[in-house]
């Protein structure tokens, strides 16, 4: 019988301590859209990976050209001219997808680039919450940019105006908006087929 006592009020005491906790939220989204910073990082982005798919679509336009002349040109040639001519192709190819995974890789310049301009500012935006939810004893900051696992939030404690002043920004009145994080980039694929 002591046990089941000592169970409810555990259980009870949990329960208050649980009440008590104070809580918030945050919308990423929201407070990205509202740092000028973030929306010339995001542009400079977007320019350098448009450049770069340039690039590579040139080569692979190039690549093209020389196996449609090599298709063209096949029965006039020796076998040995056309080994030379295949390899080439072949070598302009691998120099091109290495170009396009050296720039779009997970590991590549346009990710490194990413790093280089938005970690700053996501790290700022952090810094921000972290402060704001010490300053108000909060347990936990929820962000809500995505709705991944926050069914419900009541606009009271949502954070994100405060975190924006305290960074030194001026909200706009703005709705929740939708922020390009990059550009689809998808690989370029040629399919080539030699027969002799």
């Amino acid at each position: 019988m002591k046990k089941i006592w000592f169970a409810a009020l555990l259980l009870l005491g949990a329960t208050a301590v649980a009440f008590g906790q104070k809580y918030a939220y945050v919308d990423t989204r929201y407070i990205l859209s509202n740092v000028p910073e973030f929306e010339a990082a995001q542009q400079q982005i977007d320019e350098l990976a448009i450049e770069w798919q340039k690039e590579i679509e040139e080569k692979f336009a190039e690549i093209d050209a020389l196996y449609k002349r090599y298709q063209n040109e096949a029965p006039l040639l020796t076998q040995d001219m056309k080994n030379r001519r295949e390899n080439e192709i072949v070598q302009k190819e691998k120099e091109a997808k290495e170009l396009q995974k050296k720039r779009f890789g997970n590991d590549g310049d346009l990710f490194k680039k990413r790093e280089e301009l938005i970690r700053p500012i996501q790290d700022k935006i952090y810094n921000a919450i972290e402060k704001k939810a010490k300053q108000r004893s909060y347990v936990f900051v929820f962000d809500r940019s995505d709705n991944a696992n926050l069914l419900y939030a009541d606009p009271k404690n949502d954070i994100s105006n405060d975190v924006l002043k305290d960074m030194g920004y001026s909200p706009e009145d703005k709705k929740q908006s939708s922020i390009n994080v990059g550009v689809d980039t998808k690989p370029n694929t040629i399919s080539r087929s030699f027969s002799n």
